[in-house]
This record gives structure tokens, C-alpha cells and sequence, in this order.
């Protein structure tokens, strides 16, 4: 007898994902003889949190780490990476990062480490970090866990890191873009593969939630459920717990599905208009590299918004601060010029009209 369904699943979406590392480690490896990856001078010795001593980097093998909370959905992954990685040439490791926002955070965080390590992960290791406040609580614990992430990837030599996010997490993330207005490329949710060099793998964008916490009991793998996640104060916990559940009474089932759907043909579009913008943002500069007016302003909108964009955070605009309202405003100095007054963007970027042309800089 085969292993349970939900079991199955979770293996064949990890399978999928290794088969696509060890593609791009080979073809790295073949074109420059090597990984590209120096290991960190203090990684033989030790890792740099809580956990087992790091191993001295192979570089015939590439690491594979999974991101691990102790969450059904992360559990689920973890135990998938551990036995797909026996039967093929990967080495892995797990990660959990402690943001030290509940009592007893340090413990779970060492707890988790332990049963990383009873499936056999190796490099493990907990990392504490320190969460800030700019963005609001989600925001600002998201940057501190990635940053936590990027820094055990470069220090270990990892090839991918493995993030648990499933159907039902791209099913709230496209509502939440949906709800800032932010365009389509805020509907396009989370990309399979993200980050550096696409070092952030998500195996379980097309698997629910369900199917992870039911794989977990088919293994009887212990789970820890975040008391954050059912906090109406969190914005993503009222959706899901609310927002969700009023969608699918009103419409019917089946809303998960179709918003994971939007979220990839959404990608698909925003990527065709990304790649287009960026041939267009070379083609509307003069020769002193400056942006032209009447260039921009036979572009489509979708691209000419675009083209704007990548100028202004070119210019020192934080991407993450830049709003579809800045852009907008920006965009008027294009199609309705009246004489407006230059446009004051984040970062102290400003955008102002001079003589037919676009001058967004530092103001």
C-alpha cells in the first residue's frame, strides 16, 4: 500500500521543485565549473543560531533548506524535503526564525530545531530576530523572517530555500492586493520562485491548506498552531477567518481555486508588461539619457506607468513606498500638462516637467 493521498501529494510538489534545483545546479556548475558558492569561513565550525554544528559545504551536492515555523503547512513541507532528498543527490537542511513576539517563542523555536533534526534535516538551526514596526506588525515581521532567511541561505551556500505557502495563502494575498488597488501585478500573489537567483521555492501553490495539515496526521507529525493566525487584530486573520468564508457562502465554493487562477494569469500578463516597459524605458530617452514627453505619452498606459516607475525608483524611490496614486500623479505630467508644479515622491524623489522632458531625481 502506497502512502496516504495527502502524503503523496506533498512528495510529488516537493519532488517537482528538487528535480528543477538539481536542473539549474547542474547547468550552473557545467557553465562555470563550479557553484558560484563559497561556504562562509565560520560555516565548518558551527551554524550561527540555536540548532546542530553546519557541516563543512559539498559542492558536488546542492543544499536544499526548508523554512520551517512548526505550522502544519511548514511541517508538512519539512518532512516532504527530508524523504524526497534520500532518493535523490540533495542535501537539506531547515530554518526557523524566532521573531520573539510571544512568550515561549525561544522554546517552540528550539522544539522545532529538534524535530527538524529527528527527520533527518541537517544543517538546522533556529534564528532570533528582532522585529521592527515600519509597515505595520505583518510587514515588519515578514522583513525581519526574509532577512533571517537571506542570511542562513548565504551563510550555509544554499541553492533554494523552501517556503510552505499554499493555494489558500495566494487566494488571500490576491484578495489584499486586490483591496489596495495596486495594480495587476499586486493580483499576480506569490511567484513559485522568488528572490535572489530564485532562491525562494514554493512547492504548494497549487495543494490547499487542508491537504498539508491532513499529511501532517497521516504521519502523526506533532504541529504548532500560531495563535497570530487567528487574531482578528491581524489583517490577513480577518480574512481568513471572515473575509474567506463570507466570499465563498456568497458565491459558492470554489473562490480559492479561481483567485489562485487570477494570480497566474495575472503574473503572466504583469511579466508580458514588464518586459515590454523595460524595451519601451530605453526607447523614450534622448541621447543624454533623459525621458521624453511626447515619446511616453504615445506609449499604452499600462506600459508608460511602468516605464515611470522603474524611473522613479531608479531615482531613490522606495519600491515598497511608491503607490499607484504616486504613479498616477507622475503620469499627469505626461497626458494632462498644465503647468503643474514638480510631483514629490518617497525617498525625497521628485518628478517635474522641463522643456519636453520627464526630470524625476533627487529633490
Amino acid at each position: 500500500m502506497g502512502p496516504h493521498p495527502a502524503v503523496a501529494a506533498i512528495r510529488l510538489a516537493v519532488r517537482r521543485v528538487l528535480h528543477d534545483v538539481l536542473t539549474e545546479f547542474a547547468d550552473q556548475t557545467e557553465h562555470t565549473g563550479h557553484t558560484g558558492r563559497a561556504p562562509h569561513p565560520e560555516l565548518a565550525e558551527a551554524g550561527a543560531g540555536r540548532g546542530r554544528p553546519a557541516l563543512p559545504e559539498r559542492t558536488d551536492t546542492p543544499l536544499v533548506l526548508v523554512a520551517c515555523s512548526g505550522g502544519a503547512d511548514s511541517m508538512a513541507l519539512a518532512s516532504a524535503l527530508a524523504f524526497e532528498a534520500r532518493k535523490l543527490a540533495v542535501r537539506a537542511g531547515g530554518i526557523t526564525v524566532d521573531h520573539g513576539l510571544q512568550a515561549g517563542s525561544d522554546a517552540r523555536a528550539t522544539e522545532v530545531v529538534g524535530r527538524l533534526t529527528a527527520m533527518g534535516l541537517d544543517p538546522v538551526e533556529a534564528v532570533a530576530v528582532r522585529v521592527g514596526h515600519e509597515g505595520g506588525p505583518e510587514a515588519a515581521a515578514r522583513d525581519a523572517r526574509y532577512a533571517a532567511l537571506d542570511a542562513a541561505a548565504e551563510r550555509h551556500g544554499a541553492a533554494a530555500v523552501l517556503l510552505g505557502h499554499t493555494r489558500d495563502d495566494q487566494a488571500e494575498t490576491v484578495l489584499l492586493g486586490l483591496a489596495r488597488g495596486s495594480g495587476i501585478r499586486s493580483l499576480s500573489g506569490m511567484a513559485a520562485a522568488s528572490g535572489p537567483a530564485g532562491r525562494y521555492r514554493r512547492p504548494f501553490l497549487q495543494l490547499d491548506r487542508q491537504t498539508a495539515r491532513t499529511a501532517c496526521l497521516a504521519q502523526s507529525l506533532p504541529v504548532w498552531d500560531d495563535l497570530h493566525n487567528i487574531d482578528p487584530a491581524y489583517t490577513r486573520s480577518r480574512l481568513r477567518h471572515e473575509g474567506l468564508p463570507a466570499l465563498e457562502k456568497a458565491l459558492g465554493k470554489g473562490v480559492v481555486e479561481a483567485l489562485a487562477r487570477t494570480a497566474q494569469l495575472s503574473r503572466d500578463d504583469a511579466d508580458a508588461l514588464d518586459t515590454w516597459a523595460a524595451e519601451a524605458g530605453r526607447d523614450v530617452r534622448d541621447d543624454a539619457g533623459r525621458l521624453e514627453c511626447a515619446k511616453l505619452h504615445v506609449l499604452p498606459p499600462a506600459v508608460r506607468r511602468r516605464v515611470l516607475r522603474r524611473a522613479a525608483i531608479e531615482a531613490g524611490s522606495p519600491a515598497g513606498s511608491l503607490f499607484a496614486r504616486h504613479i498616477e500623479e507622475v503620469d499627469r505630467l505626461i497626458t494632462g500638462w498644465r503647468g503643474q508644479q514638480a510631483i514629490n515622491l518617497p525617498g525625497r524623489v521628485e518628478a517635474l516637467r522641463q522643456g519636453g522632458r520627464l526630470v524625476i531625481r533627487q529633490s
